[in-house]
């Protein structure tokens, strides 16, 4: 019963250090924020936070986040004409938009996406309820 335990224990104390040893993949991603009129570099960080805790597009690695105010302004205008801001009525100024690349890996369990294949310029969407609040992501695509 001894041994048993021993055993036990010397597996969840490797398991543990393997678990420990894990790269976090999100470190590894080139951030770019360009200059904002709009958001304070804090509210862009936090956006881009947001959407690197929520990206789980299965079989992918997200290698890049960007904020261009033009970029963004445009986005952000078609969503409140054409997108979800036209039906849930969000403020301009409670909108961000920020651009992406990932990385698809060729293990083909992605159902939706090309394995092996790089996606540039993928938009996303996020929203707030007003300037205290957190984003959340509304849209994505391209």
């Amino acid at each position: 019963m001894k041994r048993i335990a021993i055993y036990l224990s010397m597996i969840l104390l490797i398991f543990s250090l393997v678990g420990c040893n894990r790269n976090d993949e999100s470190t590894n991603i080139k951030i770019d924020i360009g200059e904002s009129t709009k958001f304070s570099e804090e509210e862009i960080n936090k956006a881009v936070e947001c959407l690197k805790r929520n990206f789980d597009f299965e079989a992918s690695t997200l290698t890049k986040i960007s904020y261009n105010e033009e970029i963004s302004n445009t986005a952000i205008k078609n969503y409140l004409e054409f997108g979800n801001g036209a039906e849930n009525k969000v403020k301009a100024e409670n909108v961000i938009a920020l651009v992406s690349d990932f990385e698809v890996d060729d293990s083909g369990d992605n159902p939706v996406l090309n394995p092996g294949e790089t996606y540039t310029n993928y938009n996303w969407i996020l929203i707030r309820d007003d300037k205290n609040s957190g984003w959340e992501i509304d849209e994505w695509g391209f």
